[in-house]
């Protein structure tokens, strides 16, 4: 047996929870209160109920449609609204919202008048890729949150319509083969890996960095015939043989937006979901799906654009605004500018 096999085979499981890297962080800024703390404790909790459901949804009646439509006029399925409940009614109580907005939602999510008013807002998608729920298919929870704008009291539209650029924090818990905490406050991204045995979320990946160049793209290339030109030939030269790997770059989709962008995070290429004549503002909404993964992308050294300016930048307009967008490796975007431009 080697000697160090029990460094190696037996060691201690890494202990840094999701909270106390919280905590710890907050501890840098002396200002600090602590409700961001909670908040994120809140969140945290919501993804481990969340998570529980997910795991055993092909042995309880969870699976399959509802009888209505969500706002955007697609049949609900029964765990995005599972989610949606869960996550709502784990964040309105304690202290730290003051209103919150969900992508299954047609409006505003006030707080309850009986629970107090904090000065976060939240806006969150509950269960990205729901299409793929059935099909046992990674799918994931994605949130943003912002300082409110408004003084006091009920939190209002205008603060839930601002840029990205704005950000307090973002992230995604990933329902996969494992369960995942990805989120940055702006200070790097941070991923955190779900112990059942223990019921904690546990450092796994810090300091996450997308790769400068990647081999892959992600896009649904069956909407190819409805792309602009320009859009056409951002991907028939990633189809080219790259003279860097001797090798055209790969397509790999899986069809739900935040497994995408895992992938790339941790491997590097880019995605797309580019407007096409169908969708031409293009499919995914700006403030539930692009904006936090926008912000996480460049918080990793990637880059996030729809085209034409960068997603953080843009002014939404509407809580269901929707827009084009490329993110990624820092160098494919770049070269997808070019190709957009030229």
């Amino acid at each position: 047996m080697p000697t160090d096999y029990y460094s190696e085979v037996l060691s201690p499981p890494k202990l840094m929870t999701l909270e106390r890297h919280i905590v710890e962080g907050e501890r840098r800024h002396p200002g600090a209160t602590g409700t961001f703390t909670g908040l994120l404790a809140d969140l945290s909790l919501a993804a481990k109920v969340v998570w529980k459901e997910v795991s055993k949804a092909g042995l309880v009646n969870i699976l399959g449609a509802t009888d209505d439509e969500n706002v955007h006029g697609e049949i609900r399925k029964k765990l995005d609204v599972y989610a949606n409940e869960t996550i709502y009614h784990a964040m309105d109580h304690g202290g730290h919202l003051c209103v919150m907005a969900s992508e299954e939602s047609g409006g505003l999510l006030k707080i309850p008048d009986q629970y107090p008013k904090g000065k976060y807002v939240m806006l969150f998608d509950p269960l990205d890729g729901s299409a793929n729920i059935d099909a046992n298919i990674t799918i994931g929870t994605i949130f943003s949150i912002f300082r409110r704008k408004s003084e006091s009291g009920d939190g209002t539209i205008e603060d839930l319509l601002q840029p990205g650029n704005q950000l307090a924090a973002a992230g995604y818990i990933l329902y996969g083969s494992s369960t995942m905490f990805v989120y940055s406050t702006g200070s790097g991204v941070h991923g955190f890996t779900l112990d059942p045995s223990v019921g904690e979320f546990l450092l796994s990946n810090e300091n996450m960095h997308i790769p400068e160049k990647g081999k892959e793209y992600s896009v649904n290339e069956g909407n190819y015939n409805k792309w602009d030109k320009k859009v056409q030939r951002v991907f028939d030269y990633f189809k080219e043989i790259d003279p860097a790997t001797n090798r055209p770059y790969s397509l790999r989709y899986i069809g739900t937006m935040v497994a995408d962008f895992h992938r790339i995070l941790l491997y590097g290429g880019f995605f797309a979901y580019p407007p096409d004549m169908k969708n031409t503002e293009g499919k995914l909404r700006l403030t539930y799906e692009c904006i936090p993964l926008s912000f996480l992308a460049e918080q990793a050294g990637g880059k996030a654009i729809d085209g034409e300016m960068r997603i953080l930048d843009k002014q939404p307009m509407d809580i269901h605004q929707r827009t084009p967008i490329y993110f990624g490796s820092k160098e494919d975007i770049e070269t997808v500018e070019r190709l957009l431009g030229g």
